[in-house]
């Protein structure tokens, strides 16, 4: 097994929900292979209170979580990703920057809990179903040989795990 550890980018519009969940997922469950970042096109400037709750109530440190532009992972002086995972339809139609390193990329689509409407519980209902896509997606990914796949092989791999668990359980 490879000393790797890997880069991810998780991007949607906002930077408020889900790229926050999935950065904070990658990062407790990577086990140390990966290296978790999220950032949106349109930054709302603030965490949703609503995955930040749901983080905190899985017991996980949200210090991290603050909502920010992709243009800050596209400078010189940013990590260079190895992945990036774009978790919304609209921002996979956005121009995005041009990324150094030529990172692989996939759409993993997951919708989004904030647009979500109801009571309570079906918003809080809301976030635990994309949190849930997000676990699924990411725990494939965690489980895949990355530094024993040829390029072609691991594209169709995350390709795959992005149409293979957008169906609910």
């Amino acid at each position: 097994m490879s000393d790797n550890v890997y880069n991810v980018l998780f991007l949607c519009n906002a930077n408020s929900a889900r790229s926050i969940m999935a950065e904070a997922l990658l990062n407790r469950i990577g086990g140390g292979r990966f290296k978790a970042f999220s950032a949106g096109s349109q930054p709302k400037g603030e965490v949703n209170p609503y995955a930040l709750q749901l983080l905190e109530s899985l017991s996980y440190d949200t210090s991290f979580a603050r909502s920010k532009g992709w243009d800050e992972f596209a400078e010189p002086a940013a990590p260079e990703m190895n992945f990036i995972f774009t978790l919304c339809d609209s921002t996979a139609n956005e121009s995005c920057p041009i990324w150094p390193g030529h990172p692989m990329t996939a759409l993993w689509s997951i919708p989004d809990p904030a647009k979500a409407d109801g009571t309570e519980a079906e918003l809080h209902l809301a976030f635990a179903d994309a949190y849930r896509m997000l676990n699924n997606r990411i725990s494939l990914f965690t489980n895949l040989r990355v530094d024993a796949l040829d390029h072609l092989a691991l594209q169709q791999h995350l390709d795959q795990i992005g149409r293979d668990t957008a169906k609910p359980n």
